[in-house]
């Protein structure tokens, strides 16, 4: 108990980056998510087929591979390309030893990953719209794009909330995933203790009642959302 009680503080720090790293990731996989969706509902094929083909890919994958490509992977592809190009055409190097940030890679992979599941659900929520709505719209004279953007999202908006609320619940657990690149969140920082302390029942039982916390207060939130669009 002097334990947990000691390194609750330190604890608590990390859990601040767990939440600030899962609300950026969440906010920037909900805009990809939205255009991934929207082209998979395209009438061009194109579309269809790189949204398809985003989605396949980053929910096949696991998160802890892509963040290893975008970490180790991708400023190493970058690297050997310069220096391939310096040798062969005697292009000058942009960058000298390239590498993503520790910040920038958690963000890049958290946010291309939610958004590939977000935009499964922004694409369902779509779908349930009924057809005859966006029929309506066109006959009063809207294009295609009004029709979407002032009568079919804000009615998909509030069918996916509780989808996004799971969403979010997810990508937050999914961070701790991050310490393998050594991303410093809640889960690394208890690793980082124990370290040091060896005391993994109180250090990890701290950082498990931390991240309930989290995601039960999340999904209050979610479900008081959910009572008051159901009352609008």
């Amino acid at each position: 108990m002097d334990i947990a009680i000691q390194i609750f503080p330190v604890l608590l720090l990390g859990a601040g980056v767990t939440l600030k790293l899962t609300v950026i990731s969440v906010g920037l996989g909900c805009v990809i998510g939205l255009f991934i969706g929207l082209a998979r509902l395209s009438t061009k094929q194109y579309l269809r087929v790189i949204g398809t083909a985003y989605v396949d890919f980053f929910r096949g994958t696991p998160l802890l591979v892509q963040a290893l490509i975008i970490f180790f992977g991708i400023p190493q592809l970058i690297n050997e390309t310069q220096a391939w190009l310096t040798a062969t055409y005697h292009v000058p190097k942009i960058v000298q030893n390239f590498r993503f940030d520790m910040w920038t890679a958690a963000i890049m992979a958290c946010s291309m990953n939610s958004g590939a599941y977000i935009a499964e659900i922004f694409r369902a929520g779509i779908q349930s719209i009924e057809r005859g709505q966006m029929e309506a719209a066109r006959s009063l004279g809207m294009s295609h794009v009004q029709a979407m953007r002032y009568v079919i999202l804000p009615q998909a908006f509030k069918r996916v909330i509780p989808p996004l609320g799971n969403e979010y619940i997810l990508m937050l657990k999914d961070t701790s995933i991050l310490s393998a690149i050594g991303f410093v969140e809640l889960t690394r920082r208890a690793q980082l203790i124990n370290a040091e302390m060896f005391a993994p029942f109180p250090i990890y039982m701290s950082a498990a009642f931390l991240y309930l916390v989290m995601t039960l207060t999340f999904s209050r939130i979610v479900d008081w959302l959910e009572r008051r669009l159901k009352t609008e």
